[in-house]
């Protein structure tokens, strides 16, 4: 069990659903990962708090009637740890990102602000003040990875080194896709992937969560059953494991991955 009780500033914490109707979502992620679904309250309403064992996982909240009202698809927000919102919120504007909403206090619990980098990617800011997120993460069905796919890798390496203190390495299992390692402290927490070619059409740059999963070809089966679709179908990535980019039955974005086993040494 993969456990968390802290975590570090420039940490992927939190992965939060934002989809129309909570009630499906509960049904989907129930279904596909065994997440128990806990209502707590909130000043926008009921939130939905995602668990695996009595450990937060994830969460789900309902796109407010003026989100709906401007065509806002469902998605899933990306939260990352820092020591200060309020600190981290100016230091992203002076990089050249720009700061949509907070920062602001979150009932107790945290201080959080709304963020888009200079390349439109849009993510949370969280300081922790009682809850630090995710507390159940790289194990199965739970997060694991998390991705930033952006047209501009360069600017990217330069405002989120700027903001977290990130370090970068070109992936040496990249195949034929360029593909960047995010390092904090010498460790791997997430990658980016340059949006590169004429094949990703309109699709938006964007973060995306990685869940972890003991079989990804049943897992994308079982997304299919339960309303869902394989945007990208189950991949083999070489000497890593096998992936899919799955859209849920309100069309929020996610991906699986199935690792492959570790060699055996003698």
């Amino acid at each position: 069990m993969s456990e968390r009780t802290e975590l570090l500033p420039g940490s992927f914490c939190w992965p939060e659903l934002a989809t129309p109707d909570s009630t499906k979502a509960k049904a989907f992620y129930a279904g596909l990962f065994g997440w128990a679904a806990f209502d707590v309250p909130s000043a926008g309403g009921a939130y939905t708090l995602f668990q695996l064992r009595g450990l937060d996982v994830a969460a789900c909240r309902t796109l407010s009637e003026d989100e709906k009202a401007q065509g806002i698809p469902s998605y899933f927000m990306t939260y990352i740890s820092t020591a200060s919102t309020d600190a981290s919120a100016a230091k992203a504007a002076e990089l050249g990102g720009k700061v949509l909403f907070g920062p602001f206090d979150v009932e107790g619990i945290g201080r959080m602000a709304v963020v888009m980098d200079p390349g439109g990617v849009v993510f949370a800011l969280w300081e922790a003040r009682g809850h630090i997120g995710a507390r159940l993460v790289g194990e199965e069905n739970t997060l694991c990875w998390t991705e930033l796919v952006t047209k501009d890798a360069d600017g990217a390496k330069a405002f989120y080194g700027g903001l977290f203190g990130w370090t970068w390495k070109e992936s040496e299992v990249s195949g034929p896709a360029e593909y960047h390692e995010i390092h904090r402290d010498g460790q791997a927490i997430g990658g980016m992937l340059p949006m590169k070619g004429q094949w990703w059409g309109d699709v938006p740059p964007h973060w995306m969560p990685y869940i972890f999963v003991s079989d990804c070809d049943a897992s994308a089966t079982k997304a299919a059953e339960l309303g869902g679709a394989a945007v990208v179908p189950p991949t083999d990535i070489p000497h890593v494991g096998r992936f899919a980019v799955l859209h849920d039955d309100q069309g929020a974005h996610f991906s699986v991955i199935a690792m492959a086993p570790m060699p055996v040494t003698a």
